[in-house]
């Protein structure tokens, strides 16, 4: 139930954002692409804080869940875990790597959209240090994008304590081969991933998103802009989307929708109740610039819910 803990297994990072006022391509000559020496002036830069263990953290906090995140992080954590801190979110699990960054991504945007990014994987690739059973009172966990190593353990790890889990591998989902990703599907009770990475699972793995939802207890496939599907009891059901109030930045909305189906699991909603929960936060997040940046309360979420789905949210 809700007084246990869900243990939010992932990275921690900072996304530092900035924006070109021009185009790459003005700058980036074809034929002179062998002595690439290019530097942007960019006026504009914020930086937000990131990283799917933090951005499931945030928004299943708002919800009035137990977020528990384990990550690690390097010697440049303060903002963050004061942050965290702030939120009333523990840090106990919060690793710290000395002589490391924190887990990071330096993104350029141009005006056309292009981007360039840097990623510092940093503390992450540390992220087999933390130990599931080293945290108490644990009733649910996920397994998000994080260190490799990190990702295969504490899968092996929620197994072994015989709590149920989420595999939510995200942009990692290359990493892995065949055997790893039929071994987290063996593991896990439920898998959440989009459209592309079921399309790259089934291609991985060669089973169809109906068998690898028969050894789950859900699947749950989001579909961007078509609302979302969750494959479960040998049927599939259909979430619709919840038109957002503006479409400002899409980061962070997989994770927001993650938080929704914590939520519902732990409460012991039916999946229809879970998907929609899910769908709902995804719109709220969009409409926010950064991943971690909304904010709303829980009549908020109840007043939405009506508005979008036609009837009252019973929890």
């Amino acid at each position: 139930g809700l007084s246990m803990n869900t243990l939010i297994c992932g990275s921690i990072a900072y996304d530092s954002i900035m924006l070109f006022e021009d185009r790459f391509k003005n700058h980036i000559l074809p034929d002179q692409v062998h002595i690439l020496n290019v530097a942007f002036l960019v006026p504009e830069m914020r930086r937000e804080f990131g990283g799917c263990a933090g951005n499931i953290a945030h928004t299943l906090q708002l919800l009035g869940g137990n977020p528990l995140v384990m990550a690690t992080v390097g010697q440049d954590h303060k903002p963050y875990t004061d942050l965290m801190l702030e939120k009333g979110l523990s840090i106990g699990h919060v690793t710290v790597i000395p002589d490391t960054f924190t887990a990071q991504a330096f993104i350029t945007t141009d005006l056309d959209d292009n981007q360039i990014t840097a990623f510092h994987p940093g503390a992450m690739n540390f992220s087999a240090n933390n130990h599931v059973a080293d945290a108490a009172n644990i009733s649910l966990g996920i397994v998000a994008p994080d260190g490799r190593d990190g990702m295969i353990q504490h899968s092996e790890e929620f197994a072994e304590a015989g709590i149920p889990f989420v595999f939510d591998p995200g942009q990692g989902l290359p990493m892995f081969n065949r055997d790893e990703l039929l071994r987290f599907i063996d593991l896990a009770d439920y898998a959440a991933m989009n459209d592309y990475e079921a399309k790259m699972l089934e291609e991985k793995t060669g089973k169809t998103l109906s068998d690898i939802a028969g050894s789950l207890k859900a699947l749950v496939v989001t579909r961007g802009g078509d609302g979302s599907a969750i494959y479960t009891g040998g049927k599939h059901i259909d979430i619709p989307l919840v038109t957002a109030d503006e479409i400002v930045d899409p980061t962070g909305c997989g994770d927001s929708y993650r938080s929704g189906l914590l939520y519902g699991i732990q409460s012991g909603f039916d999946w229809e109740t879970t998907g929609r929960l899910a769908s709902l936060l995804g719109a709220i997040k969009i409409a926010n610039k950064g991943p971690q940046n909304h904010t709303f309360d829980r009549s908020f979420i109840e007043v939405k819910y009506k508005e979008s789905f036609g009837q009252p949210l019973d929890w």
